[in-house]
């Protein structure tokens, strides 16, 4: 044991002696003292050698073992230290050289994103041009993600649909429809629709019902407005009379689906690609192209339009419809106009046509949103909650119908049925009535809409205190649904009483049905 003691003292004198010597030098162990020296000191292999072989020979077995595991303790500090200078040099070079290398591989990054945003974005521009039925030129792309749309032909249409349309009529071999509906009045253009739409050769498999009052509205509400909101139940055939009607002009109504992403404009007619520097147009807009080279009546459908805020994608429209000249009823698609843009969009300015109207469906329920009173103001609501009763009709043709003979209908009806002066100054007191009693007006808006839809609705074979009743009761008694209905509801039963007074009991049967109804809300 005397010889593992002193083994285990030289042994300790030349590993600690190393570590003493980062401090100052001992030269009794060769030791020169610093840094360098230490750790040649502490790892002096040759040294230990001598150390063992000096006295091995009066080592037991197990002091062997004790002196072996000296000499593995060496080895780990070793390699601890040769880790140790791995680890924080690599630090300190990465601090002193490694903000250049670091800056390269940003540089090489951020080209890198920056081609793939490039292929991004026209993958982008590819589905909404899908969503909004776009079906022209096909985005190109080269192989890093640069641009190579401008590889289009010289003098080509950045409006690829517009131009289409534009062909067709410039066209010499183009042969104008001729109309066959210049002795209809509007009575028998809705008795002849009721018809078709029950019993036709275009579409024998398919028959729809209507109620009489419901194609007079339809068509009154023509002469008052381009947009009309048919709304009600699910299955009532809201969508179908649109397009049934278009049918019956022979001029397909154009069906624009609605979806929930709706927010502006850009939904209705397209938007201009800076990529491939053309305009996606969409089929809406393209109808309303087509309605300028010819007479037809033209309907567009806003299927399930509450299902986006009309007011946000239709806001536009609802204010360049308002205007009381046609010549302002303009929307600018691009900022400039180019040489070879289509013929009717002049300094990239579009001017409505003059034969569109505007149906839009909706549906009250927790998956739509409520039509604002800007919207309802400007537009007629039709409220289809039933379906009719089938009924015999004979086979009936289609009637193309010249836009110009139905606005000359709807103005010497204006002329011929004029709301009586007795009706409006019943009108005119309601007014104060509604306002001391509910705190609601009517606005000089509904009195014009009055004037105008009344007459035509008589012209269409209803009667004037029907669309006096129809006008008060969808236009101004829908406001009250805004009201506290508990508040005035000690004023409903007083307003029936005014409205037998002033109409007759067996008059205005829509407004009381539905004040009744505000009663059970209660």
């Amino acid at each position: 044991m005397g010889s593992f003691a002193n083994f285990f003292k030289e042994f300790c004198k030349v590993f600690f002696g190393g570590i003493l010597g980062f401090f100052y030098s001992d030269t009794t162990v060769g030791n020169k003292g610093g840094l360098i020296g230490g750790i040649v000191q502490m790892f002096n292999i040759p040294q230990y050698i001598t150390l063992y072989n000096t006295y091995k020979d009066n080592l037991s077995t197990g002091e062997i073992v004790g002196a072996v595991a000296c000499f593995i303790l060496v080895a780990l500090v070793f390699l601890a230290a040769i880790f140790c200078i791995f680890f924080f040099g690599r630090k300190l070079i990465k601090k002193l050289f490694g903000s250049k290398v670091l800056n390269d591989d940003l540089i090489a990054e951020i080209d890198q994103l920056r081609k793939e945003l490039v292929k991004v974005t026209k993958e982008k521009d590819r589905i909404l041009g899908l969503k909004i039925a776009y079906q022209g030129y096909d985005v190109l792309e080269g192989e890093n993600g640069e641009d190579t749309s401008s590889e289009k032909k010289e003098g080509e249409s950045r409006f690829y649909k517009l131009t289409e349309v534009d062909n067709i009529y410039l066209n010499p071999e183009f042969v104008p429809k001729e109309y066959h509906c210049y002795d209809y009045d509007l009575e028998k253009l809705c008795d002849t629709f009721r018809f078709y739409a029950a019993n036709n050769p275009d579409r024998p498999w398919r028959k729809l019902y209507y109620d009489i009052k419901t194609i007079r509205l339809f068509f009154a509400s023509f002469a008052t407005t381009r947009l009309l909101i048919l709304q009600g139940i699910s299955g009532t055939g809201k969508t179908s009379l649109p397009e049934c009607i278009g049918h019956f002009f022979k001029n397909p109504t154009t069906i624009a689906s609605v979806q929930p992403s709706w927010r502006d404009r850009t939904e209705l007619f397209g938007y201009f690609n800076e990529f491939t520097k053309r305009f996606n147009e969409t089929e809406t807009l393209r109808a309303m192209y087509d309605a300028t080279y010819n007479k037809d009546i033209y309907i567009t459908v806003l299927d399930e339009m509450n299902i986006a805020r009309v007011e946000y994608y239709f806001a536009e429209m609802l204010s360049i419809l308002e205007m009381p000249s046609r010549d302002q009823w303009v929307v600018d698609l691009v900022p400039s106009g180019w040489p070879s843009d289509p013929k009717h969009v002049e300094k990239g300015r579009f001017r409505l046509p003059e034969n569109m109207w505007y149906v839009g469906t909706a549906n009250n329920d927790d998956s739509t949103f409520a039509i604002s009173d800007k919207v309802y103001d400007r537009g007629m609501p039709i409220n289809i909650n039933s379906k009719a009763d089938p009924f015999d009709a004979p086979l009936t043709e289609a009637l193309p119908f010249d836009y110009t003979h139905l606005e000359k209908l709807f103005k010497e009806a204006q002329e011929k049925y004029k709301v009586s002066d007795e009706n409006l100054q019943k009108f005119e007191d309601m007014d104060k009535y509604v306002i001391e009693h509910f705190r609601l007006a009517f606005g000089n808006r509904i009195v014009k809409q009055l004037r105008e839809f009344v007459p035509v609705y008589v012209a269409c074979g209803g009667t004037e205190i029907d669309g006096l009743d129809y006008v008060l009761c969808n236009k101004i008694l829908r406001k009250f649904e805004s009201l506290n209905l508990a508040y005035i509801r000690d004023e409903v039963d007083d307003y029936i009483k005014y409205l037998d007074d002033h109409f007759g009991p067996e008059n205005m049967g829509e407004c009381k049905e539905y004040l009744n109804r505000l009663k059970k809300l209660f």
